[in-house]
């Protein structure tokens, strides 16, 4: 019962087995998806999904929610491809994309942690300012044409597998160092977990959730230039309903809704599972409209169990917390009864000695 315990208490363990589970009942009914091929698909398809959820761990491990980083994916996709077709470099493309992301992160911190604007309002608003940003800028056109030098990047493998992941598996790593060992980095969850507390023991808070959104915003905007690199071309609604993927990807691996509790490996394996989902569905030959409906529902069970089984756990701690202070106290009280069973006694024994 023990081991269980600790690997439930390990919410990437979990999410993990569900990946292999997942792999391996679907790999039951075709194959295909087994092989190979089919599971190198699974790992560039999650790339887009990693980084978007890198960036949303930031946010929602200090108690917020970006819900604008579908927006910052496509306007920092826009904006690069359309300035790569245009005969800009690459690289300069890329910095302007990347500086799109930041401006926007940047906004949403200081609208969230310095205006005091509700998370959820404050990125929602930035989305419908960038999507209307978005087709203005298009002209509601897709941004096509791209040199074949810009997409093939998206196909460079090393040892097999895909550049672009191995970028997503390093930044995932040095994060979760991040998140680990330095100070500032278990900041984001101290603020996440009690805010108040953390500026109590000073934690610059403000400052730091600003940051949150920030990276969120940086993140969103290079996964928005690597769609452009895949893909090969961008749309108006590029990126549409993506953030609701990004947040799902988090919970999966573990991270809390509420703030303080999470890492960016069960997030980045949340994202995979995300992928894997979208990719068995159509082993399993489901009609795309169900997709929506069908990740939902998963979404939905999967959590609850999640849920279930750390509240069970959770109780039970809390028995054996109580148990154990109620027999501490019996123990004082014993202690205490004998103390004055002895004082008694030694008086008695004075006065007694006394009388003599």
């Amino acid at each position: 019962m023990l081991i269980i315990k600790k690997i439930f208490e390990k919410r990437e363990i979990t999410a993990l087995a569900f990946l292999v589970i997942l792999f391996l009942g679907v790999g039951l009914r075709n194959p295909d998806f087994m092989n190979a091929q089919s599971i190198t698909t699974v790992l560039k398809g999650s790339v887009l999904y990693i980084f978007l959820a890198i960036g949303m761990t930031f946010v929602l491990l200090t108690g917020g929610i970006d819900v604008s980083v579908g927006g910052t994916l496509g306007i920092a996709a826009a904006v690069s491809a359309t300035m790569i077709r245009g005969g800009t470099s690459v690289p300069v493309a890329i910095v302007v994309a990347i500086l799109i992301g930041l401006l926007i992160g940047l906004m949403n911190g200081v609208g969230v942690a310095i205006v005091k604007v509700p998370a959820i309002i404050m990125t929602l608003g930035m989305l419908g300012i960038i999507r209307g940003v978005m087709i203005v800028y298009t002209d509601g056109k897709w941004v096509e044409n791209l040199p074949d030098a810009f997409k093939m990047a998206s196909q460079a493998n090393f040892a097999h597998v895909n550049i672009y992941f191995i970028l997503a598996i390093i930044t995932t790593i040095l994060v979760q160092f991040y998140f680990s060992k330095a100070r500032t980095g278990k900041y984001f969850a101290a603020i996440g977990d009690n805010l108040e507390g953390s500026i109590l023991v000073g934690i610059p808070a403000k400052k730091m959730i600003v940051i949150a959104y920030v990276l969120s915003g940086l993140c969103a905007s290079i996964a928005g230039v690597i769609f452009a690199s895949q893909v090969g071309f961008v749309t108006s609604n590029t990126g549409v309903d993506i953030e609701m993927v990004a947040i799902a990807a988090c919970v999966l691996g573990g991270v809390s809704l509420s703030g303080g509790v999470g890492s960016v490996v069960g997030s980045s394996i949340g994202a995979l599972i995300m992928t894997a989902i979208n990719s068995a569905l159509i082993f399993l030959k489901v009609p795309s409209f169900w997709n929506k409906s069908i990740q939902g529902t998963l979404l939905i069970l999967i959590v609850v169990s999640d849920v279930l089984i750390h509240k069970y756990f959770e109780e039970k701690a809390r028995k054996q917390r109580l148990s154990a202070r109620a027999q501490c106290l019996d123990k004082s009280v014993e202690d205490s009864k004998d103390s004055k069973d002895a004082h008694i006694s030694t008086e008695s024994t004075f006065v007694g000695g006394n009388g003599q």
